[in-house]
């Protein structure tokens, strides 16, 4: 495999990220010094390093915003842009990037993170493969069922039993792209939809008919979220437990203690003031006597005299004063 396609549906409205998700796509808020799509691409740093990667974003509202950043941050990556203004479900997103699918793809959902190698890649066989995580109770996921030979039969939407633990994560590798666009288009043909929504569970349960199509599942151990507000203080959490601190180096500032792990951007100033543990401290901010720990400071805020606990501040925001745990957006002053 020397060339990959990777599918990207990003066009939702992140509703329940509001009130950050007004003024930003969920994929620009910030996780232990990174944005959540920053997070998404590092997962294909485990390919073969001769690996051709095209990215495809399909993208709605604020959608200008990822092409500005994608533009700024990585201009030599290829990456094709496609508009879903009507959310009409995951097949349907995938299906408008048509012209751009062909040969193997992957498809993942921005605000999926797991830890995975994709090394294998190179040398798989089956024409599918749907990453999971074995979970206590699966009743709220969609899940794989697996046969004979280890081989996937079918996937399950929220399962009713408790017997079929593995849950999909919203990783998936396909071996030919254009398989998944012809299912696609019989999943519209025949109106295989949910409340208006066409689902990709759907799509593939169609290639797996009649043993037309061989899937397998390859299991993760860490699968990460980044679509509410208790996921992402959450997953910054664990990346800051897991090598996404700057806490040695952040220490070594006069006048701030630092109970690690935590991230402090360089370009952040920080004056008498306690940081972590589990924060993040982006670039531009100001910490003037506060104490912040389980939380996120977006880009250019502001924290005077206060004392935060399992925050969420978004970008330039000013917070002055009190005891609190507050999600607050972007662009917003607050006096206590």
């Amino acid at each position: 495999m020397k060339k990959l396609k990777v599918v990207i549906p990003m066009a939702g409205y992140g509703k329940r990220l509001r009130p950050h998700t007004w003024s930003r796509p969920k994929q620009l808020l910030t996780l232990a010094g990174k944005t959540v799509i920053e997070h998404v691409l590092d997962t294909f740093s485990s390919l073969p390093e001769d690996t051709k990667i095209e990215y495809v974003f399909i993208v709605g509202y604020l959608g200008d915003k990822i092409k500005a950043y994608m533009a700024e941050e990585h201009p030599d990556t290829t990456v094709h842009f496609v508009v879903q203004e009507e959310m009409r479900g995951q097949s349907h997103a995938i299906y408008l990037a048509r012209d751009y699918i062909n040969g193997p793809m992957i498809m993942v959902f921005a605000d999926t993170l797991i830890e995975t190698d994709l090394g294998f890649l190179d040398e798989e066989q089956s024409d599918i493969v749907a990453w999971v995580k074995p979970v206590p109770d699966p009743r709220r996921f969609g899940v794989a069922e697996v046969g004979k030979r280890n081989l996937v039969t079918r996937l399950i939407e929220k399962p009713k039993a408790m017997d079929n633990n593995l849950a999909l994560v919203g990783f998936y590798y396909f071996k030919k792209g254009q398989d998944l666009i012809q299912a696609i288009e019989k999943q519209i043909d025949q109106q295989v939809q949910l409340k208006g929504e066409f689902f990709l569970a759907d799509a593939i349960n169609i290639m797996l008919e009649g043993g037309k199509s061989k899937m397998r599942t390859e299991k993760v151990h860490v699968w990460l979220d980044a679509g509410t507000f208790d996921a992402m203080l959450s997953t910054n959490r664990y990346l800051l437990d897991h090598g996404h601190d700057n806490s040695e180096k952040a220490a070594q500032r006069i006048g701030v203690h630092v109970i690690p792990p935590v991230f402090i951007h360089p370009e952040a100033e920080v004056e008498s003031s306690v940081i972590g543990p589990h924060t993040t401290v982006e670039a531009g901010c100001k910490i003037l006597g506060s104490v912040i720990q389980n939380s996120i400071i977006e880009k250019g805020s502001q924290v005077e005299d206060a004392l935060l606990n399992g925050s969420l501040i978004g970008q330039n925001t000013v917070v002055k004063g009190g005891s609190i745990s507050i999600n607050v957006g972007d662009d917003t002053v607050l006096e206590i």
